[in-house]
């Protein structure tokens, strides 16, 4: 089996990633050519995660995942190896019993704010991709999501915001738009940025 593309697409919090991914997979034939892996699946437990000053835990920062499994993971996934990704418990902050069967695929889509920070990750990578978008947008998209989807109180998302996702995406996340082969303003609402990744993506395809 010919080797499988491997995208990686980086972008602030709530930015749009996963819709981007998600927008790639159908377009290209759902999930039985297109496998998405989220950074988020690699967090460590809760003891793991690295604490910040006058207590709370990081969970912006690149120590907060476990990056050697997600590595590894990649590598078999690039080798046409099946992985048994890590189902990860956002209310409890631990990862569950059970896994997700990754089987093979023809691309790989590996979204998370990180990825483009960590070298290793990217010389994995065919096609680096960073979403841009305002940051009230995404302060707004993740205030709605964690009170919703992750059992988060309005206080404890904007202080967490003000004292670590803010802080940590101008150390490690925006720092690391450098890296991106394309830059997508405002996800996809860019239509033009995002038929010309896909027309990327089908050459790739096609060689």
């Amino acid at each position: 089996m010919k080797r499988p593309i491997l995208i990686g697409i980086a972008g602030g919090t709530a930015s749009g990633k996963t819709s981007v991914a998600k927008e790639i997979l159908a377009k290209l034939g759902g999930s039985q050519k297109v496998a998405i892996i989220a950074q988020d699946s690699y967090y460590k437990d809760l003891p793991g995660i690295p604490h910040v000053p006058g207590g709370g835990h990081n969970f912006d920062h690149p120590d907060a995942f476990d990056q050697e499994l997600l590595i590894s993971h990649l590598q078999k996934l690039i080798r046409n190896e099946a992985v048994d990704v890590p189902v990860y418990d956002h209310k409890t902050h631990a990862r569950t019993t059970e896994v997700l069967r990754i089987e093979p695929h023809k691309v790989l889509l590996l979204e998370g704010i990180l990825i483009l920070e960590n070298r290793l990750l990217r010389e994995l990578m065919d096609i680096k991709i960073y979403i841009e978008a305002d940051a009230d947008v995404r302060f707004i998209r993740r205030l709605q999501r964690d009170i919703k989807e992750r059992a988060r109180t309005f206080d404890s998302v904007i202080e967490s915001y003000e004292k670590i996702v803010k802080p940590m995406h101008l150390q490690f996340v925006e720092p690391s738009k450098r890296y991106a082969d394309v830059i997508i303003p405002r996800g996809l609402e860019n239509r033009v940025g995002v038929d010309l990744l896909m027309t990327k993506i089908k050459a790739l395809l096609d060689e």
